[in-house]
């Protein structure tokens, strides 16, 4: 009897190492290998075939870079303001539209939706015209006198960040809210009509019921977004092109421009690449302890 089971545990055993294994190969080839080929490339000078070992050159580089500082403090600037902006409003989003008396419903949950598949370039292009000096906003603001003379939306450093918030919560704040919406309607009604029967008001239903049932949701998306504006790159190159000064660049856009826009340096190129990465992985690990994850 026991070597019959034995024998089953072992088929098991086999059948699901069976499954596994081509994930794993391929995490190992596609995944794995090629980031130690870029760390070993991160501590290399030169070009082409000609590059050398060269330490951690690169990443004392980093201190005395300015165009690098510039970009790490607008990129960390970006996740300050924009993340939590953009999943503070698609979850009052989401929480609105998952009213069962709301009317045309699919409506506006399709047309807050629709920004997330637009192409990236046809709408930083779109912005990019609509906050010109002589754009769509500007006209629209002196024609209710807000304002006298047009807003250098595009050629002032700090409306030039104002512009790529905007544009970013424009596009992902959708994304979001289908996670948080679908979440929504998976919370049992029967609960929030206890709490109603116990005298809880909407306030008290929100953030006593909704936000710590939605507590797994809130911290994905929010990995998702703390890693998708760590990244972000098509906005900044298609509405300011990093401009005015560098004022608006972000590391991924630096790093595309020591790679293929000044005289390539694919070994810093490759250095900058990992902050980005050690970026990510602290930030998204300060938010598993800050949400009290169990499971991390």
């Amino acid at each position: 009897m026991n070597r019959k089971l034995s024998k089953q545990k072992l088929k098991f055993r086999i059948s699901g190492w069976a499954f596994v294994l081509p994930s794993i190969v391929l995490f190992l080839w596609l995944v794995l290998w090629p980031m130690i080929n870029a760390f070993i490339m991160s501590l290399q000078k030169g070009k082409g075939n000609m590059m050398e070992f060269a330490g951690f050159d690169n990443y004392l580089r980093l201190l005395d870079d300015p165009v690098f500082i510039s970009s790490l403090k607008n990129t960390i600037l970006y996740f300050v303001i924009q993340v939590p902006v953009m999943l503070v409003l698609a979850l009052i989003v989401a929480s609105i539209l998952n009213n069962p008396k709301l009317k045309f419903r699919g409506f506006f949950r399709t047309a807050i939706f629709i920004p997330c598949v637009t192409s990236l370039v046809a709408y930083s292009l779109l912005f990019r015209s609509m906050f010109a000096e002589d754009g769509f906003i500007n006209n629209v603001l002196m024609g209710l006198n807000l304002i006298d003379s047009p807003i250098p939306w595009l050629m002032d450093t700090f409306w030039a960040k104002v512009v790529i918030i905007l544009a970013i919560t424009w596009r992902w704040t959708g994304y979001n809210m289908i996670f948080f919406l679908s979440s929504l309607q998976n919370i049992d009604s029967d609960i929030y009509q206890a709490a109603e029967i116990d005298g809880a008001g909407a306030w008290d239903k929100f953030w006593r019921i909704t936000v710590p049932l939605l507590k797994p949701v809130i911290l994905l998306t929010a990995i998702m977004s703390t890693s998708g504006t760590l990244q972000l790159f098509d906005e900044v190159v298609n509405i300011t092109s990093g401009g005015p000064n560098n004022s608006t660049m972000t590391i991924s856009h630096y790093i595309y421009n020591l790679s293929f826009k000044y005289s390539p340096d694919f070994g810093y190129a490759t250095a900058v690449s990992f902050v980005v990465f050690v970026l990510i992985a602290v930030l998204s690990l300060l938010q598993m302890k800050v949400s009290g994850d169990k499971n991390d």
